[in-house]
């Protein structure tokens, strides 16, 4: 049974200079794009009390309010579920944020990215500082409780001073959660062929992660998973069950999801997803092998780690026998917990090529 979903907004009024997700600045079929959207769900949802929901993006705070209700309508919810919205600082004011209050959604994740204006306006986000944190104080003043900010580091003319001034502002702000990325520039992006200059280099962006968990740390925020850090209580619900491996539906253009034995993906293409929203572009049924290195990778990116026990009865295996050379190559990078193993600070900076050596 699924009990969690994801839904892909996948529309901007402008694009990142960073940016190389599916979204699309022509706005004109966004109201195609709810009814294919209204139509995906309503076959493949199998009425399940969801867990969490998360409307992610492009820009979902580009819908109304009522585009909003009327998605969420087509859900059922525990009472406890944690419903999520991404949404731009500038794109939304005090009645729209106690409108979205009344339709059930209780966390917010604002993409922030810096509070310095001129590196705002070089990667080509729409607001500026003043904007974000007023909209962020708007949003606890209307009755939100758990609130998130998206920041990068690593970005073009950040200097370590720069990256110490958004974390400041950052844990000043009536806030629960922080996600912080390090800037990737990927094809697809206007970066790519236009790479900027002053760019921080790959030791600038590890000093920076590390003094974020350091700091981080020192004001109350627990490190639960590789990017992300909340406060006592305030685990995205969302994102720890990606982690831990479990299902979910993807729902919308380019979404991804898994019922527990196939990973899927829908098409990435706006036009072909309004001509047959049901049909998934990629379907993989995961062996029994990739099952066991996904659970790794992923329960890698936790902050506690992976759970031996749990694997070894899962996948009826040795973990430690099995992967011992790894474990001890890499001593100096895992912590030894009560239920596994964990990386530290330094093991999730290279934790892609730890991991790397996990696939047989």
């Amino acid at each position: 049974m699924i009990k969690n979903a994801y839904i892909h907004i996948p529309f901007c009024k402008s694009k990142c200079n960073y940016c190389s997700f599916t979204s699309f600045v022509d706005v004109s079929d966004i109201e195609k794009y709810l009814v294919c959207l209204e139509k995906e769900i309503t076959f493949f949802y199998q009425n399940e009390k969801l867990n969490t929901l998360y409307f992610g993006g492009g820009t979902p705070s580009l819908l109304s309010v009522n585009q909003i209700k009327q998605l969420l309508n087509l859900f059922s919810f525990e009472n406890d579920a944690e419903i999520t919205i991404e949404l731009n600082p500038n794109d939304i004011d005090e009645l729209y944020l106690k409108n979205l209050l009344k339709t059930g959604i209780n966390r917010l994740s604002f993409g922030v990215q810096t509070f310095n204006d001129d590196i705002l306006n070089i990667i080509g986000r729409r607001h500026d500082s003043k904007e974000a944190i007023n909209i962020v104080n708007l949003a606890k003043d209307v009755g939100f409780d758990n609130i998130s900010i998206d920041l990068i580091y690593g970005l073009p003319n950040q200097s370590m001073e720069s990256f110490k001034n958004d974390l400041e502002i950052a844990i000043n702000l009536p806030i629960q959660h922080l996600s912080f990325y390090g800037l990737k520039i990927e094809e697809g992006c206007k970066f790519y062929k236009n790479i900027p200059d002053n760019l921080p280099d790959s030791d600038n962006q590890a000093d920076m992660y590390e003094f974020l968990c350091e700091y981080l740390e020192k004001n109350s925020y627990e490190h639960y998973e590789i990017s992300n850090f909340s406060k006592r209580g305030y685990n995205s619900k969302h994102n720890l069950n990606y982690w831990n491996n479990n299902s979910y539906y993807g729902f919308g253009v380019s979404a991804h999801g898994y019922d527990g034995y196939i990973r899927y993906s829908n098409k990435n293409n706006l036009k072909d997803y309004l001509e047959n929203p049901f049909e998934h572009e990629v379907c993989s049924r995961l062996s029994k092998k990739e099952k066991l290195e996904e659970e790794i990778f992923l329960g890698f990116r936790k902050g506690e780690g992976i759970n031996v026990k749990n694997i070894n009865e899962k996948f009826g295996i040795n973990f430690e026998k099995k992967h011992s050379d790894i474990l001890l190559k890499y001593s100096d990078y895992f912590i030894k917990t009560n239920i596994g193993y964990s990386f530290n600070t330094k093991g999730f900076l290279i934790s892609n090529s730890i991991l790397s050596e996990f696939i047989e």
